[in-house]
């Protein structure tokens, strides 16, 4: 978990955080909400492979450690429980509390905050280049080979086990349907090329699986 914390400490020190024990005392707090018990996709292998993905594009971004703390703080609060996009908006409270408290220049907070509220709904401008390498590895996970894509939706349903199964259908058939919907999966050029066909081959199976009767 060290090499972990470390990615955290040097994307909070090159964003411009000041104050090294918070920064710290930060790293070590999102860890702990990132391990919860009640999280089976949104865990430390989420986390691990969004900035991984994030790292392999970096470039394409103008600000990418600010890409890379909002990735730390995106799912930091995640409550299945909750309605609506109350998880990305708590969790934008929660990442400019601890940026704030880090030392980070209040416009960087305010970006952080900004990206991680895009994860609400995948809606990025095209001109948005930090929201397009976020939202492209937050998706990324839709592009897997089908087996890793079903340990995926078998993750996400254990999350949602206190939903009846026919609530959960239509539920999950929904955001399925919202993902298909958007103009473009992914931004990046090379993300879109790559992975739009097999990501839109993984939702229309599990969506068709979802509505048959």
């Amino acid at each position: 978990m060290r090499g972990l914390i470390e990615r955290w400490r040097t994307a909070a020190l090159a964003a411009g955080a000041t104050r090294p024990t918070a920064v710290d005392t930060a790293g070590h707090e999102l860890v702990e909400r990132w391990r919860e018990p009640h999280r089976y996709y949104h865990t430390i292998g989420h986390l691990t492979a969004v900035l991984d993905v994030i790292d392999r594009y970096a470039s394409a971004a103008p600000l990418p450690d600010l890409v890379r703390l909002a990735a730390w703080c995106h799912d930091a609060v995640y409550d299945p429980r909750a309605p609506g996009d109350r998880n990305e908006r708590d969790s934008a409270t929660l990442a400019r509390t601890l940026l704030t408290r880090a030392g980070l220049p209040t416009p960087a907070v305010a970006e952080v905050s900004r990206l991680v509220l895009l994860t609400a709904g995948h809606l990025v401008d095209p001109a948005d280049a930090d929201g397009a390498l976020l939202c492209d590895a937050d998706l990324a996970v839709l592009a897997t080979p089908p087996p890793e894509y079903d340990r995926y939706a078998a993750a996400i349903r254990r999350e949602y086990a206190h939903v009846p199964e026919p609530d959960y259908r239509v539920g999950r058939a929904k955001v399925l349907s919202g993902l298909l919907a958007l103009p473009t999966l992914y931004r990046l050029p090379a993300p879109t090329t790559a992975w739009t066909a097999p990501a839109r081959t993984n939702l229309t199976r599990e969506l068709t699986s979802l509505t048959r009767q």
